[in-house]
């Protein structure tokens, strides 16, 4: 029996989120769902203080035995990809269909409460361009991202949970920054300003937040989040100048100090992708990603600052501490 159960626990968040429950729920059991391919590098030592349950989100009995005896979940599980068909495919099959999985399962299972790990990516968009977004905003498809539409998408998995009977929150973080694995997530943009590998910085920008804030506010939301409610978790509004010069400033290097005309981001997208058809891989830059590159979406927090109590770290701190850590 275990009286936590984390999915996407060896990932960048859900590593912290199980760090810190081992850390601070003494006496509680924590269980994590995980596949037999996933490094357990970031969960530390957390990694033998835990109930291990080896499956796949995916696979609906594999998920509902993980929940058999777990009073509480955090659902972090999912997967960010910017390719052609075969990723919108993935894509839905581990952010919907696996959200629907642990729905079913919770259900079943009579599991207590779920907080459920969205993203600001699933978020509504004010009617003016110019307007702060919050968890409020309706929601169109209109130009939005393949992963956006799956995000928005698994939380209305999570309502028809509810509406079922579940008791489940919702968190939206913003672009979260953290140690992470090399190669991946926000780690990317870390180690590429930090070997001053960046030639130029978009246009646009965009809501940043600390890992630790994230696990902060996924726990509080776990204890005062509302039934059916979303909170975003997020800390500033930057434009990606100054996020790539406050990482430059941090690790003690030079900065990117051209500015890349959106025509260019989008026509260099245009060709990344044209190359990855060809060989069969990844895009280094997506028509999705150049679109967000070149826009500026601001978000409001005050809705988690003034229901959770959450408070932010300025991005300065979480680049000291990142370039403390990478040193």
């Amino acid at each position: 029996m275990a009286d936590i159960l984390v999915t996407g626990a060896t990932g960048l968040l859900g590593s912290q989120l199980v760090r810190r429950l081992v850390e601070s729920e003494v006496g509680t059991t924590v269980r994590i769902l995980r596949r037999s391919t996933s490094s357990l590098a970031l969960l530390g030592s957390a990694a033998d203080q835990v109930e291990h349950h080896v499956g796949d989100i995916t696979d609906p009995f594999a998920v509902r035995d993980a929940l058999h005896g777990a009073k509480r979940v955090y659902h972090a599980a999912a997967l960010i990809r910017f390719g052609g068909a075969a990723d919108r495919k993935a894509m839905r099959e581990v952010n919907v269909e696996g959200t629907a999985n642990v729905v079913n399962g919770a259900l079943r299972e009579e599991v207590e409460r779920i907080v459920h790990v969205s993203s600001m990516a699933a978020l509504g968009r004010p009617a003016h361009g110019d307007g702060l977004i919050n968890e409020s905003h309706p929601w169109a498809e209109d130009d939005r991202s393949q992963y956006a539409i799956s995000k928005y998408d698994s939380e209305l998995e999570i309502q028809r949970g509810i509406a079922e009977g579940l008791d489940a929150t919702i968190i939206n973080p913003s672009l979260i920054f953290g140690i992470g694995r090399p190669g991946e997530n926000t780690r990317r943009i870390v180690d590429r300003i930090r070997r001053e590998r960046v030639p130029a910085f978009p246009p646009g920008g965009t809501n940043v937040v600390d890992v630790r804030d994230v696990v902060d506010g996924a726990i509080r939301a776990m204890h005062l989040g509302e039934t059916g409610e979303r909170y975003f978790l997020g800390s500033e509004n930057l434009s990606f100048e100054e996020i790539f010069s406050t990482l430059a400033d941090a690790f003690g290097v030079r900065a990117p100090r051209m500015r890349a005309p959106s025509s260019l981001v989008r026509a260099a997208a245009g060709v990344a992708e044209g190359l990855a058809m060809v060989t069969g891989t990844q895009p280094l830059l997506s028509g999705e990603q150049a679109r967000s590159a070149t826009s500026f979406n601001r978000y409001s927090n005050r809705k988690a600052r003034t229901k959770l109590s959450c408070t932010f770290r300025p991005f300065s701190e979480t680049a000291r501490w990142l370039a403390a850590e990478l040193a």
